[in-house]
């Protein structure tokens, strides 16, 4: 698996990591994550990204692997609590879900903690910022960063606070790379793509019943790439290889609760970064047929 230098910070990460939302919210087993973790460490993952809003997932995470912690970077994110409804941007707030994380995780560090999709008007205030700034003083975090997308995103960076940026980069999803991506690089942040393959929804052939995924369905009803009609391994592996093609875009990560899964997306890279003639060709549909509230999803 190929990792990249993550940025200023001195991590190098593999190009595809974990994501765990589905594990959290799907309900997966114990034994489930733990066979799904423990073979994609093997395979090459180094890069696990979770967050305190996705249900179990950090304390699934921390029984399945807290025994190998020394072969991967531990990323999660605070700011929501149990639910992503809840809105928790107080200092203390945020100083105890960062505990509660450490504790469900199993571990005394992270490398990484994360805003998980704050406004802009919470980040100008600045006790969000301060937090994660204390929490790394005190050693419970190597690095701090910004998840989200859009304006606050951009003012994120122009902060100069963070050392990281996670945001939506996809085939379906494409904002970022005028509006952020290319200061985010000129800073030296290390970038994590979030939702790469657009949750593959084009292999829906109605509308899917999940709203979570409705906007990228009807984007790609009026995108019409043509490689998304035939293999759907096919059409994963240019949607994924087009993601890890963007400049500035360090590790991409995609979520499952399938074990066995992580090393299939793997596999789809073996053919390397999209030739410039198809990366161009996706960048200059979406230019084409993108509206103006295509906005980065969360």
């Amino acid at each position: 698996m190929e990792k990249r230098p993550f940025g200023k910070t001195d991590l190098q990460v593999s190009v595809l990591g974990f994501g765990g939302a589905e594990i959290g919210f799907e309900r997966a087993s114990e034994d489930t994550v733990r066979r799904l973790l423990l073979s994609a460490l093997e395979e090459g993952l180094n890069v696990i990204d979770t967050a305190e809003c996705y249900e179990q997932s950090e304390e699934l995470i921390g029984k399945a692997v807290s025994d190998r912690r020394s072969q991967y970077y531990l990323f999660t994110k605070c700011g929501h609590g149990a639910s992503f409804d809840i809105r928790a941007w107080r200092a203390d707030e945020i100083k105890e879900s960062i505990d509660r994380s450490l504790k469900r995780l199993k571990t005394d560090y992270l490398d990484l903690v994360q805003l998980h999709s704050c406004s802009e008007e919470t980040l100008r205030r600045g006790e969000a910022i301060e937090a994660l700034q204390k929490a790394r003083q005190d050693g419970k975090t190597r690095y701090i960063g910004y998840s989200g997308d859009g304006q606050a995103a951009r003012y994120a960076i122009e902060t100069g606070a963070f050392d990281t940026l996670q945001t939506s980069v996809s085939i379906a999803d494409q904002e970022a790379l005028d509006l952020t991506l290319p200061l985010a690089q000129q800073t030296g942040l290390g970038v994590i793509a979030k939702r790469p393959i657009a949750n593959a929804v084009w292999r829906h052939k109605t509308m899917p019943e999940n709203p979570y995924v409705q906007p990228y369905w009807q984007r790609l009803q009026k995108l019409a790439y043509d490689f998304i009609d035939g293999d759907i391994g096919k059409s994963v592996s240019i949607a994924l290889r087009f993601t890890l093609s963007v400049p500035g875009v360090h590790t991409a990560i995609v979520g499952t609760s399938k074990p066995g899964r992580w090393r299939e997306n793997a596999n789809l890279l073996s053919l390397g970064p999209l030739d410039t003639e198809q990366f161009e060709g996706i960048r200059a549909r979406w230019r084409a047929v993108a509206q103006g509230n295509w906005v980065g999803e969360i």
